[in-house]
C-alpha cells in the first residue's frame, strides 16, 4: 500500500468521525464527576458509532483500520465506565478486549466470517448485527454500563421511579448476558483456530474453516 493511499484511509469520513468519538470519550473522562456532562459527551459518542457505520457503507469507505478503530474506541469508553461502576468491572472490560483480539484477526469483515455456528450466535451476528436481536444485544452492550453509571450517581432515581430503573437494568443485563455468550464463543473459536494452526491445520471443526481465512490460506487449506 502506498503512503498516499494510507493517508487517504486515515482521512476516510467514518474514520474522521471515529477521531471525533475518541475526543468525546476523552472529554467525558474529564467530566466524570459531573454526571450530566459526562452522559452527554458519552452518549453523543455512542450515537456517532451508528453514524460512522452508515457513512462507511454509503461512501464505500470501509477499511480494516476503521473496523479496528471503531471497536477500540468502544472498548475504551465502556472500560472507563465499568472501572468506575463496580470493583469487578475491569473483568467485563478485559472480556471485551479479548474479543477484539480474537475477532479482528479476520479484518474488517470479521462479522460475516462465521457460518455454521450455534443458533444464538448466528442470529445475533446476522447481517452485521442489524437484526432485532442483534440490535438489542449491541445496545445493551453500550447502554448497560452507562445506565448503571447514571443510577450510581443518582441521575436516574432523581427523575425516574426506582422500580422502573431496576426493570430497565434487568432488560439490559439480560441482553448483555446474551452478548457475553457470543463473546465467549468467539474466544473459544479463536482458541480452536490457534490450536489447529499449531497442529498444522488438521481437524479444523466444521463451520470454523472460514472464520480466519488468512490463517487457513497460510496452511494451504
Amino acid at each position: 500500500m502506498s503512503r498516499e493511499m494510507a493517508d487517504n484511509i486515515y482521512l476516510y469520513v467514518p474514520n474522521v468521525i471515529g477521531y471525533v468519538r475518541l475526543l468525546l470519550i476523552v472529554l467525558a473522562w474529564f467530566y466524570l464527576s459531573y454526571p450530566l456532562r459526562f452522559i452527554g459527551f458519552y452518549l453523543t459518542s455512542v450515537i456517532l458509532d451508528d453514524l460512522d457505520g452508515a457513512v462507511a457503507r454509503r461512501l464505500h469507505q470501509t477499511s480494516t483500520f476503521g473496523a479496528w478503530l471503531d471497536v477500540v474506541i468502544d472498548n475504551i469508553g465502556r472500560g472507563m465506565i465499568w472501572s468506575q461502576v463496580f470493583q469487578w468491572g475491569c473483568f467485563v472490560s478485559a472480556l471485551e478486549w479479548c474479543v477484539l483480539v480474537c475477532t479482528h484477526t479476520a479484518g474488517a469483515q470479521w462479522k460475516s466470517s462465521y457460518s455454521e455456528v450455534p443458533w444464538l450466535v448466528r442470529k445475533v451476528m446476522a447481517n452485521g448485527f442489524r437484526t432485532p436481536i442483534g440490535l438489542y444485544t449491541v445496545w445493551c452492550l453500550h447502554l448497560l454500563p452507562l445506565w448503571l453509571y447514571a443510577h450510581k450517581t443518582g441521575v436516574l432515581t432523581a427523575h425516574i421511579p426506582r422500580s422502573v430503573v431496576y426493570f430497565v437494568i434487568g432488560i439490559l443485563v439480560f441482553g448483555r448476558a446474551v452478548c457475553a455468550t457470543v463473546e465467549v464463543y468467539c474466544i473459544w473459536a479463536h482458541i480452536q483456530q490457534l490450536i489447529n494452526t499449531d497442529m498444522g491445520g488438521k481437524n479444523v471443526p466444521k463451520g470454523e474453516k472460514d472464520q480466519h481465512p488468512e490463517l487457513l490460506k497460510n496452511l494451504g487449506k
